[in-house]
C-alpha cells in the first residue's frame, strides 16, 4: 500500500502517524460536541483527550512490553521508546486509567465522562485502522483468493501474497458501532451505559476479526486479544445487568 503518503521536500510523511494524529482529532472533536451538549465545560475536552492520549500511548507500550518481555529485558529504555509496538487493548487499559485519574481531580462526572469517550474512542480506532491498512503494518489477515484481498509488498511487514485486508474490515465495523454509540451518548442515559456498550461491541467485533487474523493461539485455540474480546464483552454485560437491575434500565442500545 502506501506506507509514505506524501513528501514535503525531502520529508516523508508516514500514513500510520498522519492517520493515529487524525484519529487523536476526530476522537477530540466528538468529546468537546458531546461536553457542550451535557453542560460540561467544552475546555476540559482537550484535557481529557490528552490524558486518553498519553495514557493509551504509556499502556500500550506496557503491555507490548510485557508480551516481549525477552526480547526487550536487555534494554528496557529504548524498548519502551521505539515507535514500533502498540496494542489496542493496553491501550485502551492505560487510556481508562488515565481518564479516570483526570476525571477525579477535575471532579468531573465520570460516568458521564466514560460516556462520552466510548463513542469519541470508537471513532478514533476507526480512523486509526485506516492507517494500518495504508502502512501494511502486520495486522492484515491470512492469505485469501477473495477479489477485495491485498498483498503489501512495501508494507511495514511486507508480503507479496493477497492477505484479507482486515484493518478495512474493523474500520467498517468500527464506524457502524460509533454510529450506536454517538446516537446513545446524545441522549441523557446512566453512568456508564454507553461506556458498558462500547465493551460488548467492540469485544465482539475483535473477537470475530481476530478469526481472519494471523495471530497465532495462545489458549484453548484463542489468540491474546480474543480472550481480551471475551473479558471485554463480559465486563459490559455484567455493568447492563447490573444497571437494569438497579434503575429499571433496557439493555437494548436505545438510538
Amino acid at each position: 500500500m502506501h506506507p509514505i503518503l506524501f513528501h514535503v521536500g525531502s520529508r516523508p510523511f508516514y500514513s500510520y502517524g498522519l492517520l493515529a494524529v487524525l484519529a487523536m482529532i476526530a476522537g477530540g472533536y466528538i468529546v468537546q460536541r458531546l461536553f457542550r451538549r451535557h453542560g460540561i465545560d467544552p475546555g476540559a475536552a482537550l484535557e481529557v483527550t490528552v490524558a486518553a492520549i498519553l495514557g493509551g500511548l504509556a499502556g500500550a507500550r506496557l503491555y507490548w512490553l510485557a508480551e516481549h518481555w525477552r526480547e526487550a529485558q536487555g534494554d528496557v529504555f529504548h524498548s519502551m521508546l521505539r515507535g514500533a509496538g502498540f496494542t489496542w487493548y493496553g491501550g485502551l487499559l492505560g487510556g481508562v486509567v488515565a481518564v479516570i485519574a483526570l476525571a477525579r481531580y477535575r471532579r468531573l462526572p465520570l460516568g458521564l465522562v466514560a460516556n462520552v469517550m466510548a463513542p469519541a474512542v470508537t471513532l478514533g480506532y476507526s480512523v486509526a485502522r485506516i492507517g494500518c491498512l495504508l502502512a501494511g503494518d502486520g495486522t492484515y489477515g491470512r492469505p485469501s483468493d477473495l477479489p477485495w484481498a491485498i498483498a503489501f509488498p512495501h508494507g511495514m511487514v511486507p508480503t507479496s501474497v493477497a492477505v484479507q485486508p482486515t484493518p478495512a474490515y474493523e474500520t467498517l465495523a468500527m464506524l457502524a458501532v460509533f454510529v450506536v454509540l454517538y446516537r446513545m451518548a446524545r441522549r441523557p442515559q446512566p453512568g456508564w451505559h454507553v461506556f458498558a456498550w462500547f465493551l460488548v461491541l467492540s469485544g465482539v467485533e475483535r473477537f470475530a476479526i481476530e478469526f481472519l487474523r494471523i495471530n497465532p493461539p495462545w489458549l484453548l485455540g484463542l489468540t491474546p486479544p480474543q480472550w481480551f474480546a471475551l473479558a471485554s464483552v463480559l465486563v459490559g454485560t455484567g455493568a447492563l445487568l447490573a444497571q437494569r437491575l438497579r434503575h429499571g434500565v433496557t439493555l437494548e442500545p436505545a438510538a
